[in-house]
């Protein structure tokens, strides 16, 4: 399964584009199935309809946990690295893994779960986060995680959204030095979500909590009533390759988050394989992936991907700055991380402390480097490799998304020549083609486009939950028979893609993707505000920033504190993450005459590029353009 050298890369990209169905039946055969399937893949991108092995029945924790019992039941699935470093670690192996996940089986089983039920997540990153991820998908539940920093607002959609009926939660969780209070969000959530049956409470911070009767339930006290009755095993449920495996929910560019629907079988067998390949996983090798499990970073490649390959994975709550800028670094060394998986907002982050934190920092056991969220940009790539990896180290510079499932173009690494801020080359069963506007393919190399893919591959999305017609309009109708993945994107000479950023309004913060419409309609429900606009700007760290234009004629004489206002009402219905950076109040924003806010002429204001607008002659009151000009923040 595991690819060898370049020639070798070559010949099984060739046969996985030429005969993409055995390609993938091969690959198959290495994970277990309940039953094989009748048919590799049935598709069509114009509905879309994506079937991949129609007929196998599977557990995808059976592959995740039941096999990896006999030969590595004593090998560390997760080492656990808490928020305070003087806070003992815990390491689960495999067998123990196996043993908790069962056990919370019951627990759902016992309070009522099912199925097909949807089950929100919404908690701290400690084991019992995965452990609960697993023990949905070990009885056929369907799991939403949500990210810890998002509001009860979100929440709440999200749970409308999916109609769960059981929260699994914590009393609180650390960031930091934040406390964050996430039964009490939860708590102010469940009042629009007469769905919600039962919520399970896990015990992390000790903060007081509301805990009401017949509804919510302490995770501990659940597991000692299992333990209690002596039920050590849970036998998986048999779930079809085409059952779903979970939702994620993910900015678009209209105001409301789509949940992103994946499927057991080709996720399983996608993340496995690309986790395999393109970090050349080796058994034994301590694999370190910085992201939050309420991400599809976390899911695909620390929970899914890795499980399936037996790996061991360290799995951090906290920030890379504390207590120390220098919090990675000393874990690697904690651990012998073999390989490191993390973000360019990070590195950017961790690069502004200066080097003197790495003064001696033991980097020896370091293999293999990972980026992930956003391109690279080059000063942070050289940094990367020189400082951190002592020019010994690939670096895998990762391009997927939530509605890939898994790497889609990736160096292997040790493999594929490393260029600085380039993808490099699509991994096997990926048929990346760039785009005009018109939807025409661009042929060769030295050119750029629209980045779409044409055949499908097993880890994709296969609808938007509860509204399929939006998953066709917004992946599947720009360009005929394409899915498009709202990048731009440009090929080289030698055939390496390199990502150049978002061509919707979507932007691209800390390598989360947030939809400017999201964002401006939360800031429209602050009590003064008119109207707003938001575009995004080049932000040294985050790499991209939140510009927002707004307007605002009553500022009650004081437009600092008015600014505060808004982002504490961005902060309350999306969260924090959403934040504006910069908030510039305007008398009026630039429309055509139609009505259209005219975001082109915003971003180019925002960059620092106001000399370059173009003709501004056809707008409603061109006059607007010099007033926002004058107040460029």
């Amino acid at each position: 399964m595991k690819i060898s050298s370049i020639e070798d890369y070559q010949r099984v990209y060739k046969q996985s584009v030429e005969q993409p169905e055995e390609f993938w039946a091969n690959i198959a055969q290495n994970f277990q199935w309940r039953k094989k399937w009748d048919k590799v893949l049935e598709w069509n991108f114009t509905e879309p309809s994506i079937k991949w092995f129609q007929g196998a029945k599977l557990n995808i924790t059976e592959n995740c946990l039941d096999r990896h019992l006999e030969a590595w039941g004593d090998k560390p699935a997760i080492i656990w690295e808490p928020n305070d470093p003087q806070e003992h670690h815990r390491v689960l192996t495999y067998q123990q893994l196996y043993e908790k996940v069962c056990e919370f089986a019951h627990v759902l089983k016992n309070n009522g779960a099912k199925k097909g039920d949807r089950i929100c997540i919404y908690m701290p990153m400690v084991p019992e986060l995965e452990i609960a991820v697993l023990a949905c998908a070990r009885i056929g539940a369907i799991h939403s995680v949500v990210f810890g920093g998002f509001s009860a607002q979100s929440i709440a959609d999200r749970i409308q959204d999916a109609s769960c009926n059981i929260i699994i939660t914590a009393d609180g969780g650390y960031r930091g030095t934040k406390l964050v209070p996430l039964k009490n969000i939860i708590d102010d959530a469940l009042v629009q979500c007469p769905t919600i049956k039962k919520v399970i409470v896990l015990t992390r911070t000790r903060t007081p909590v509301s805990m009401i009767k017949g509804r919510d339930v302490w995770w501990e006290d659940e597991v000692k009533k299992v333990e209690t009755q002596g039920a050590t095993d849970f036998p998986a449920e048999e779930m079809d390759a085409e059952d779903v495996l979970f939702i994620l929910y993910t900015s678009g560019s209209t105001g409301k988050p789509k949940g992103v629907v994946h499927t057991c079988g080709g996720y399983m067998v996608y993340t496995g394989y690309t986790f395999t390949n393109a970090f050349q996983y080796e058994p034994g090798e301590v694999y370190f992936c910085t992201a939050d499990i309420g991400w599809i970073t976390g899911h695909s490649y620390i929970a899914y991907g890795p499980l399936t390959q037996g790996a061991t994975t360290v799995l951090f709550e906290g920030i890379p700055t504390w207590p120390t800028p220098a919090r990675l670094w000393d874990i690697v060394e904690k651990y012998h991380v073999n390989i490191l998986y993390t973000a360019p907002t990070a590195i950017r982050s961790l690069m502004s402390f200066g080097d003197e934190l790495l003064e001696g920092k033991d980097f020896s056991s370091l293999k293999k480097l990972g980026s992930v969220g956003e391109p690279i940009n080059e000063e942070a790539w050289h940094w990367f490799d020189e400082k951190i990896g002592h020019k010994k180290c690939p670096i895998v510079d990762t391009w997927w998304q939530t509605e890939t499932g898994g790497f889609m173009i990736s160096p292997i690494a040790g493999i594929t020549k490393t260029k600085p801020g380039y993808a490099s080359l699509p991994l096997p069963g990926i048929q990346p083609v760039l785009v005009d506007e018109n939807g025409n393919i661009i042929e060769g190399n030295s050119v750029s486009g629209n980045l779409c893919i044409r055949f499908p591959w097993p880890g994709m999305l296969r609808t938007t939950y509860g509204d399929h017609e939006r998953c066709r309009t917004t992946y599947f109708s720009t360009y005929h028979d394409l899915y498009f993945t709202g990048d731009g994107c440009l090929r080289d000479e030698d055939g390496y893609y390199k990502i150049t950023g978002r061509v919707d309004d979507v932007l691209n913060v800390s390598g989360h993707r947030i939809g400017t419409a999201e964002v401006e309609n939360a800031i429209n429900m602050h009590s003064d505000v008119v109207e707003s606009a938001v575009v995004g700007f080049h932000h040294e760290i985050k790499g991209q920033g939140v510009y927002a234009y707004v307007v605002c004629p009553n500022q009650h004489g004081d437009p600092e504190l008015t600014r505060k206002d808004i982002m504490m009402t961005v902060t309350r219905i999306i969260g924090a993450i959403a934040r504006p950076d910069k908030i510039q109040f305007v008398s009026g924003l630039p429309k055509t005459r139609s009505g259209k806010i005219m975001r082109r002429i915003l971003r180019k204001i925002a960059e620092g590029d106001a000399e370059n607008l173009g003709d501004t002659s056809t707008l409603l009151d061109p006059s607007v353009v010099d007033e926002i000009k004058e107040g460029a923040l």
